[in-house]
């Protein structure tokens, strides 16, 4: 008789068919089919449920607990790694007919992330500072792309890298720059337990990079 594959496996299968990677902070949307985040859903249940009982849990009599991994399951798939299997989210562009070509900054926009090395919360904020070309997006999308490519295990410096790069795609700037700032808990409640320490990475691209008057006015707004 032969075994059930698992979900996991047949996505899995997918992916390398399409030689697709599926690193921790990748995006997978265009490889899942319509009922799999839900086959999922109940795959992972049954796994962490494996792991509590694992860490010696009592999850049938322990009332704070019985419910967990089914709480867990639902908060990886659906919350916190939703930026793993859901398209980025809709940003229609406009014309920029007035031709602006000063320098925009968009926030601070509060991110959350997950460190993928220990899988513990990374809690920040974010600026985006724009030169627009020929194309601009609504103001409330670049929180909407950030929190997206954020919602995934990352490390902070690829994260950075994957918000210039999709912003990038999306409107062709003259300038762009991503900052971000993060206490990562990785750091806080385990190995050192540094509890006043951050992370600060920053991405620089065209006149933002290469122009030093945009550059000044750029990190002088994030003082503000």
């Amino acid at each position: 008789m032969t075994a059930t594959v698992k979900k996991s496996q047949e996505i899995v299968d997918r992916l390398r068919a399409a030689g697709a990677s599926f690193h921790a902070n990748d995006n997978i949307a265009d490889y899942l089919e319509a009922g799999d985040l839900e086959d999922l859903e109940v795959e992972v249940r049954e796994r962490i449920d494996e792991v509590l009982r694992a860490l010696v849990i009592d999850v049938e009599n322990d009332p704070n607990t019985e419910e967990t991994a089914r709480r867990m399951a639902k908060l990886f798939l659906r919350e916190v790694f939703a930026g793993r299997y859901v398209p980025c989210p809709k940003a229609t562009d406009f014309p920029n007919e007035r031709g602006y070509d000063g320098l925009i900054v968009i926030g601070p926009l509060q991110v959350r992330s997950t460190c993928s090395h220990h899988f513990a919360p990374i809690l920040g904020r974010c600026w985006i500072g724009v030169v627009p070309g020929e194309r601009v997006i609504g103001i409330s999308k670049y929180s909407r792309i950030a929190d997206w490519v954020l919602s995934r295990p990352q490390i902070q410096e690829e994260a950075a890298v994957q918000l210039a790069d999709r912003i990038e795609e999306l409107t062709h700037p003259a300038g762009l720059a991503v900052h971000i700032d993060a206490v990562h808990s990785c750091m806080t409640w385990r190995g050192v337990k540094e509890t006043e320490s951050s992370m600060t990475t920053t991405v620089l691209r065209g006149v933002l990079r290469d122009d030093p008057e945009f550059r000044r006015e750029f990190f002088a707004r994030l003082s503000r």
